[in-house]
């Protein structure tokens, strides 16, 4: 049988001296949705950043398609298939919708849906309808939407999804919703923090609780 394609054992993560996640271990299998839920504070954003690399003197092990990708720098393990689509989105403000896609482009990825700056236009109706506005002049959930599409353009075989109903209207909750369910039935494998537990349970398989930096299930 194949690995899980996300394995996480016993993964401890550090700001400075200050120890924020304990013995963290979770699995996300293929085309599986997975949400880690909790308070703020909890560690939620920490964990995927972990999972990223972005964080100096993390402990434990993390294996993507059964490689450990534990010692790899960030680019490495995006290369690899893993795309992190952060909380503060960090769009280029100054490029359009377009050029922020291109910007995200990886070569296709066997075994992994492949996507297009048209794929995600149909994804995403409201990118669709703007191709060429500068990133700077749209609202917040139109720039989240935009740092979905621009991971997506680098075919990543698991998607890391940071908070993505956090600070947008009520509709855009509905889309972005609706636009996790339309992922997971085209086989893409998505692990997301969230606070609303009523979201995270609306697109999720099944979920972890993290407080504290401790998982409670």
């Amino acid at each position: 049988m194949r690995p899980p394609l996300l394995q996480v054992q016993g993964l401890h993560a550090y700001y400075g001296q200050a120890h924020i996640l304990f013995d963290l271990s979770l699995e996300v299998g293929r085309g599986e949705v997975v949400a880690l839920t909790g308070p703020n504070g909890a560690g939620k954003s920490t964990t995927l950043k972990a999972l990223m690399g972005l964080l100096e003197g993390t402990q434990g092990k993390v294996s993507l398609d059964g490689r450990d990708i534990t010692p790899l720098a960030p680019f490495r393990r995006a290369r690899l298939g893993l795309g992190f689509v952060p909380e503060d989105r960090r769009i280029f403000t100054e490029l359009s919708v377009l050029q922020n896609l291109e910007t995200g482009r990886q070569p296709p990825r066997p075994g992994v849906p492949g996507w297009t700056p048209q794929a995600l236009f149909a994804l995403f109706p409201n990118l669709g309808a703007m191709p060429h506005r500068p990133g700077g002049r749209m609202s917040g959930g139109e720039q989240q939407m935009l740092t979905i599409a621009r991971t997506l353009m680098g075919n990543p075989a698991l998607l890391l999804l940071d908070e993505p109903s956090e600070g947008v209207a009520p509709v855009i909750v509905e889309q972005m919703a609706r636009m996790i369910l339309q992922l997971k039935q085209r086989g893409m494998s998505i692990l997301l923090c969230e606070q609303n537990t009523h979201f995270a349970a609306m697109v999720s398989d099944r979920s972890y609780t993290l407080d504290q930096g401790r998982l409670l299930t």
